[in-house]
């Protein structure tokens, strides 16, 4: 496991505990709370409370074995790394890049929200344009040391975390306020309060897991902790807590203020709320809020599909261009490829304009589902090797195995369903091939690099065999200018090659 971490030094390890809980909260609060949560509503009227806290089950489960195997190995490549080191190559190899194709889909999802959204204040400008401008400013930003993205994403998920508390306040006064207009009788309106049924409750929980997605950013974004071990652990006990008061809580009180017809027959389901209530401006402070919620998820999805892609390139399995590194410690090759999810985007709400938003969560779906699973299986393969060496744990796990076991198969039977589900039909349909494809694509790696006379292990190692620096990332005999290029920041091109 050590040489898996070392290949991929040279990040600079600049963000704190209190960063890395709001980079998760940045990732998980946005378009999925924000507009996916109608969807939800949708599937199972006011039991979607119950869908929300099973996914929260789920997604509680996945941050604890998360825990426990990044405090003990803190690495870019997180769970991908765990998998090709208690699992396999292969294993690893492929949910790095279900996991990047996920990511990078959900990128797009985001920037496109904002399009949209910006329509309310001006509806003359062409969409696109926004969706260029943000995306533009946000790569600006990823460009830059990774103590700016920290800082910047700090606040942006601050500001609509505060935003999120205020809406709590507002709606708990109004619910509990003695007005006959709102209150929990809502719920057993319109059909009572399984109105959808079971399948409802269970279809709610796909749209849940949308909505938790990213929760696992903290693992990645470890590998450039100031203190890794003690920063992750206080992250995810923090995070969780977080997350089941804002999507818990909030969906409670929006269920309680207006009946499931009217949010249905509206966009956001906040945005319907505010607009029952009459309070004056509140279209335009809850677009502002929607705005800075998407950028806020966009900018963690761009940072955790870039280190993804730097993880790849580290190990082989993606060209070495997208590991190389700028001076201040920022993989800008693998931001520009992962900036690829804008693209999609734009062609699918192009053909599509109505229901782009729904075929993009669809198509993230697949490897955001595939990931979770497989890191509940990394988990049992690292518990018994742990069990085999009798090495102590830093941060243990309980309820094992059962808790790995039955959220694996949760995602397993979560997987199979959406083949049922006409809004995430796609999931597999898009997802199977794509699969396939990145297991050819492995073979076909490992045979080249058996026929250059590279390592058995083809793709699974460090490409042409090298191994880069610890204190640099830069592998050994790689040339002037990409040991300039990968120079951290103070550090002289002179140093790097060793002259």
């Amino acid at each position: 496991m050590e040489l898996l971490a070392e290949r991929e030094q040279g990040l600079s390890r600049g963000l704190t505990g209190r960063q890395l809980s709001m980079i998760a909260l940045g990732g998980a609060i946005g378009t999925g709370l924000f507009l996916g949560s109608k969807f939800a509503i949708g599937f199972a009227g006011p039991s979607v409370l119950v869908s929300y806290g099973i996914g929260g089950v789920i997604a509680l489960l996945v941050m604890g074995a998360l825990a426990e195997m990044t405090a003990s190995h803190s690495t870019t490549g997180s769970f991908g790394a765990f998998a090709e080191h208690y699992i396999g190559p292969l294993a690893g190899f492929m949910v790095k890049y279900l996991y990047w194709s996920c990511i990078v889909l959900a990128v797009g999802t985001e920037v496109t929200a904002v399009g949209e959204y910006m329509q309310h204040w001006f509806p003359a400008v062409p969409p696109l344009v926004w969706v260029l401008a943000f995306s533009a400013l946000l790569l600006g930003v990823n460009m830059m040391n990774v103590k700016v993205f920290g800082t910047l994403e700090y606040w942006l998920s601050a500001t609509k975390v505060f935003a999120i508390v205020a809406f709590i306040v507002v709606a708990a006064s109004l619910v509990f306020g003695g007005s006959e207009s709102y209150g929990f009788h809502h719920y057993s309106s319109e059909g009572g309060f399984f109105s959808g049924g079971f399948t409802g409750v269970w279809f709610g929980v796909i749209v849940a897991i949308f909505s938790y997605l990213s929760i696992e950013m903290i693992a990645i974004a470890a590998g450039e902790a100031k203190d890794p071990g003690t920063a992750v652990k206080k992250a995810f006990k923090v995070t969780i807590v977080r997350l089941f008061l804002f999507y818990i809580a909030t969906l409670a009180l929006i269920l309680a203020i207006a009946p499931v017809s009217a949010l249905l027959a509206g966009g956001s389901p906040f945005v319907t709320v505010m607009q029952v209530a009459g309070l004056p401006f509140a279209d335009s402070l809850l677009n502002f809020v929607l705005i800075v919620a998407a950028l806020s998820a966009m900018n963690s999805q761009l940072y955790i599909s870039t280190r993804m892609m730097f993880s790849l390139s580290r190990g082989g399995h993606a060209p070495r261009v997208f590991g190389a590194l700028r001076r201040n410690g920022a993989p800008v090759n693998a931001l520009l490829l992962s900036a690829a999810g804008v693209a999609v985007a734009a062609i699918v709400y192009a053909a599509n304009p109505e229901t782009g938003f729904t075929i993009m969560m669809a198509l993230s779906m697949f490897g955001a589902m595939s990931t979770w699973m497989i890191i509940f299986v990394t988990h049992l393969f690292f518990r018994r090797e742990h069990r085999r060496t009798g090495a102590a744990l830093a941060y243990r796990l309980p309820f094992y195995p059962a808790g790995s076991l039955l959220g694996a198969l949760l995602m397993l039977a979560l997987l199979v369903t959406t083949l049922f589900t006409e809004e995430f039909r796609m999931t597999l349909i898009f997802g199977v091939p794509f699969a396939g494809l990145v297991v050819v694509a492995y073979f076909v790696m490992r045979r080249r690099s058996r026929g250059a006379g590279g390592p058995a292990g083809g793709p699974d190692v460090v490409a042409s065999g090298a191994v880069p620096s610890a204190a640099t990332g830069v592998t050994a005999g790689a040339s002037p200018e990409a040991a300039a290029t990968a120079a951290p920041e103070g550090v002289s091109a002179e140093s790097v090659r060793g002259g």
